[in-house]
């Protein structure tokens, strides 16, 4: 009953959720696209048999490329299919997959349209990544005995306390999955307690993640473009945090250090353009194609090229982390050697950067002042740059293997060795 209730829920939000895809895609043309696969219309087949992976956003597809690109090594007789809900998880999916996969628009979750996906698709089993906990989808998936695996799974005591005051409607969703591979032994206990049976830690995919070497290679033709100056990335910055590292650094920046924006969202670019031309600092567009060398800060408003700003810096600043968003992935930075600064909020990478900070590859401070306060000292200090930097790719391939794991785990569910 209460499942009927939440489908009555979904249907009175209809009005609202075709409105808020107009309105973001004046930003996001890509939200445009495809509209009919988000109520379970799609015209492509992706032929038989099928492994679904459902990757929400970028971060999620970005951390399943290493579990995708092993599936098509272990199972070239099934076609891989990728989903996803946001039109810059779209984009991803193409950079990192092209036509090696079939990709598609996840349909909402509406008892209906679940089951045209499903019924299109027809998928030998399902891989969500993350936290995609869906009821509607869930409990199709059981009715049809589809087996569903929950991968490179988190679960933060903030989400936890959420999915716990819905209980009665979670929890058969909990119950329904067939594997749950936990990031951490904490994931893997709190996801047990909200109702799911097989509960393994088979850890973090996203130390698993190798980045591009072309991409690494463009990092240094960036560095050489921004006049060779020491180089400070803010990279996947969330609203809000911007404005405080400007406030922060305007008066305080070396002549020979350059700045760099990345915003986690492209919607945001535009945004972030006027708070940088309403600052004290000159700025350069990436997507401009204009020279950034005479300029104080550059804004990376490009899709796809993280690897190489990241290749590009001498420290950076992982966002999500002033404010509180949970964080987002600093594991890309350690894992070529970059010098890591983290505000306070990283509960959804708790463990990881508990781990990171202990190791020296990472410091985690309290304000925008005090980031770009260790951000400077770091700067003048190439000795702790260099040990940070070490520790950083320790740690990371300290923590590979996750991969492997999940693909034993899987192999279950499809009856083959693993």
């Amino acid at each position: 009953m209460l499942r009927a209730g939440y489908t009555v829920f979904l249907w009175l939000l209809l009005p609202f959720i075709a409105v808020r895809l107009w309105l973001r895609s004046r930003l996001e043309p890509g939200y445009r696209q495809r509209l009919g696969e988000r109520l379970g219309r799609f015209s492509a087949s992706a032929g038989s048999p099928v492994i679904w992976v459902h990757a929400v956003s970028v971060g999620e597809v970005r951390a399943s490329v290493p579990l995708v690109e092993q599936l098509q090594v272990r199972y070239p007789q099934h076609r891989l299919l990728v989903t996803c809900m946001t039109a810059a998880g779209a984009n991803a999916i193409d950079q990192s997959f092209g036509s090696t996969v079939n990709s598609a628009f996840l349909p909402y979750d509406y008892p209906f349209a679940v089951r045209r996906f499903l019924d299109h698709y027809k998928p030998s089993v399902g891989l969500l990544m993350e936290t995609e906990i869906w009821p509607n989808l869930l409990a199709e998936c059981s009715a049809r005995a589809l087996p569903i695996a929950l991968a490179n799974a988190r679960m933060s005591e903030r989400s936890a306390r959420g999915y716990r005051r819905l209980s009665p409607l979670t929890r058969p969703a909990f119950e329904s999955l067939r594997i749950v591979c936990a990031q951490t032994e904490a994931d893997a206990d709190r996801i047990a307690a909200l109702g799911a049976h097989r509960v393994t830690v088979t850890g973090n995919l996203k130390f698993d993640v190798q980045s591009d070497p072309r991409l690494l290679a463009s990092g240094q033709v960036l560095r050489q473009s921004l006049g060779n100056k020491r180089v400070l990335l803010f990279a996947s910055t969330r609203e809000g945090e911007e404005a405080l590292l400007m406030r922060a650094i305007e008066n305080r920046l070396p002549e020979d250090v350059a700045v760099v924006f990345v915003p986690r969202h492209p919607q945001r670019f535009d945004q972030v353009a006027t708070l940088l031309s309403e600052s004290r600092l000159s700025f350069a567009r990436r997507s401009s194609g204009e020279s950034p060398m005479s300029a104080m800060a550059l804004l990376g408003d490009t899709m796809g090229e993280m690897p190489a700003y990241y290749a590009a810096a001498d420290v950076a600043f992982v966002g999500g982390t002033l404010l509180p968003y949970g964080g987002q992935n600093f594991i890309e930075a350690s894992a070529i050697g970059v010098p890591v600064v983290m505000g306070p909020h990283t509960h959804n990478f708790s463990e990881a950067t508990r781990l990171a900070v202990a190791s020296g590859a990472a410091v985690q401070v309290s304000d925008a002042g005090r980031v770009i306060e260790v951000a400077l000292s770091l700067l003048n200090d190439p000795g702790r740059r260099k040990s940070m930097g070490e520790a950083g790719m320790a740690f990371c391939a300290s923590h590979r293997g996750a991969t492997e794991r999940h693909i034993a785990e899987i192999a279950k569910l499809l009856g083959t060795p693993g």
